[in-house]
């Protein structure tokens, strides 16, 4: 068990590693399976931020920074943009690794600050093309806009993350491969993505000189903007200088209205997970020709026969400022239920990661299950769909089946009785609920 010390130091690590604060002699290994999961230790900071996030947002402006139906919904695309990592490693490792060992031109040396600084550029330079092509490529896109989808700018947009992205993701590095070591960027690959969770934040304002220089809330609240001149701006991961040497920089001026300019108005995660993908493939069919089709998933979003390869910003939607997001009546109880039943989930959820290198592949394959199905109900309850009790009822009794059996622990042992009895409670509530509905569908059948 490891010292009081050691575990304030290895917290004090984690939390650096948020903001890139780091140094080389911290973070140089000579193997990538020494790599620590820092994305993955990071889950308490990441709740930690949020609950200051809302603490000081409703301090300031009286209410709360983060809706429940939205910010659950972001969570959700976090957690399942994950789940692939219980099984094998991500493409963009794998894909490394395999060049790396086959074709690398020369070997850059491990534990050089050189090689490490080196490999902060060469990551945050393909994150920059990679990030530009998903929203210039429509095929890319369709994986990339589930990030856009939120209509709120908060720390839990951060974590809404595409489960398809890495599919495409993981050729953007492979020039590094040939010199960079992989243990060197499994590290920075995962700095850059933690360095851009803070940064989804409206209560930083600005950064003086530091605007310069590093991507910043005030630069990505711009990316994150459907007003017209924030459309295709501000692509930087850490650094802004690649914005600002390529023309794709502009600055934050006009109120900004967040999310897709065709926002989708739903909070059901497979949809906003997947249904760009039958959007795409509808219109690549309904295109006459080879080169209209391939111009459907090779160019942009706004791209149609006559326009320019990324469309015309003219076609977008006019903004007003006075727009409001989607945001459906909901009672409170309902809301403080999906949140402690999301709170539950994700202690199964890092209970099941934690736990990952003892599971056997078909249990891992039917806690994946049981949380997807979780999250689909969860996005059922919100919206107030009929098939919600059903679910519900349903998920809640696997839920007991794994607790009685021991395949779930409770991260607090002090409240699994009082766990017990809530999630009993809640399908014997939703089973009633259940059978309501079948009496009354029941009832209007002719």
């Amino acid at each position: 068990m490891a010292s009081p010390a050691a575990a304030a130091f290895s917290a004090s690590q984690d939390f650096r590693a948020m903001f890139y604060l780091l140094t080389p002699n911290e973070t140089s290994f000579e193997h990538e399976e020494e790599v620590p999961e820092y994305v993955s230790k990071a889950t308490p900071c990441f709740l930690l931020l949020i609950i200051l996030e809302q603490v000081l947002g409703w301090a300031k402006t009286g209410k709360l920074v983060i809706r429940v139906n939205d910010g659950i919904t972001s969570l959700s695309a976090g957690v399942m943009s994950r789940l692939s990592k219980l099984f094998a490693k991500g493409l963009e490792i794998s894909c490394y690794i395999y060049v790396w060992e086959n074709y690398r031109l020369l070997e850059l040396p491990w534990d050089s600050p050189w090689t490490w600084w080196l490999a902060f550029l060469g990551v945050d330079f393909g994150y920059y093309w990679l990030h530009r092509l998903s929203h210039e490529m429509n095929i890319l896109w369709a994986a990339h806009q589930v990030h856009h989808s939120s209509e709120d700018y908060n720390l839990s947009t951060a974590l809404r993350q595409s489960a398809t992205q890495q599919l495409g993701s993981w050729i953007f590095y492979l020039p590094m491969a040939l010199a960079v070591p992989p243990s060197v960027f499994a590290v920075h690959v995962q700095f850059n993505l933690l360095y851009q969770f803070w940064i989804h934040t409206e209560l930083v304002t600005t950064l003086g000189p530091l605007e310069w220089v590093l991507n910043t809330p005030s630069h990505h609240r711009v990316h994150h903007g459907r007003n017209r001149y924030c459309i295709d701006k501000n692509y930087g991961g850490t650094l802004i200088i690649w914005d600002r040497l390529f023309d794709t920089f502009t600055p934050e001026t006009d109120k900004i209205i967040y999310g897709l300019t065709h926002p989708i108005n739903t909070f059901e995660i497979m949809s906003i997970q997947f249904f760009y993908y039958p959007y795409l493939w509808g219109r690549f069919w309904s295109s006459p020709g080879v080169t209209d089709k391939l111009s459907v998933v090779l160019k942009g979003p706004g791209w149609e026969p006559g326009k320019p390869r990324l469309g015309c910003l003219s076609d977008l939607p006019e903004i007003t400022g006075k727009e409001l997001p989607h945001n459906p009546s909901c009672a409170l109880v309902l809301q403080a239920y999906v949140t402690l039943q999301f709170g539950l989930l994700l202690g199964v959820y890092d209970n099941v990661f934690a736990m990952k290198e003892m599971l056997s592949p078909t249990f891992l394959l039917l806690m994946t299950g049981y949380i997807l199905l979780s999250l689909t109900t969860l996005g059922f309850i919100i919206e107030q769909r009929h098939e919600a009790a059903i679910l519900e009822t349903f998920r809640c009794l696997i839920f007991l089946v794994f607790y009685k059996t021991d395949c779930v622990k409770h991260f607090t042992p002090m409240l699994s009785v009082t766990t017990e009895v809530f999630i009993t409670l809640s399908m014997l509530y939703w089973g009633l609920r259940s059978l309501r509905t079948l009496a009354d569908g029941k009832k209007k059948q002719p």
